[in-house]
């Protein structure tokens, strides 16, 4: 078998070389996984925030939430405890929603006024895991916000088991959206 940089020219073939490299580190950065971390400090999520909306506003990257062009930014995802009770449970699938949705999100005090409200009713199997999400406010400005939503709900799926948990195995959520279509749980704003 041939080798066909053999046949041009060094600076062809260094550049060749150099992209296969690059090609390579690339597919193995973004090939990684991590595994999520038990107990995240504060300043973690914190500083993952910081991370994604360091890209300039209107660009490629911040509305995707990357900071960088080679793939998303990694998310670490809350350690699943065992609430006492619904409302416990409501509040650590909010802070999951929100770790799980980094450029989606806000902190900090709602602005006024408000772009949208949709309320959702997230019914869950016995390990958390989504089996339904019904529309209880349907906007009436910005109803593309509902599925924004609802795609929030299903990427920080499955929030935990919910057998210990009196039956109906249901909860509502009501997302706070601004103008920039990024949203806050209002479980989370207390």
């Amino acid at each position: 078998m041939r080798c066909t940089d053999a046949a041009r020219s060094p600076p062809e073939a260094a550049s060749t070389v150099g992209r296969a490299v690059a090609l390579l580190l690339a597919l193995l950065a973004g090939g990684c996984s991590q595994a999520p971390d038990p107990a995240p400090s504060a300043g973690a999520g914190a500083a993952a925030g910081a991370a994604a909306g360091a890209a300039a506003p209107g660009t490629a990257a911040a509305s995707r939430g990357r900071s960088s062009p080679a793939g998303p930014a990694p998310v670490v995802a809350p350690a699943r405890r065992s609430a006492p009770d619904w409302a416990a449970y409501r509040r650590q699938a909010a802070e999951r929603i929100v770790a799980l949705n980094p450029g989606a999100t806000y902190a900090g005090a709602v602005p006024e006024p408000l772009l949208a409200i949709p309320v959702l009713e997230i019914e869950l199997a016995g390990d958390g895991s989504v089996r339904h999400i019904g529309v209880l406010r349907q906007p009436g400005q910005a109803a593309d916000t509902v599925q924004l939503a609802i795609a929030a709900v299903r990427r920080a799926a499955p929030f935990g088991s919910v057998a210990h948990l009196p039956r109906p195995w249901t909860f509502t959520e009501t997302f706070l959206f601004d103008d920039q279509r990024r949203f806050k749980p209002r479980s989370l704003d207390a």
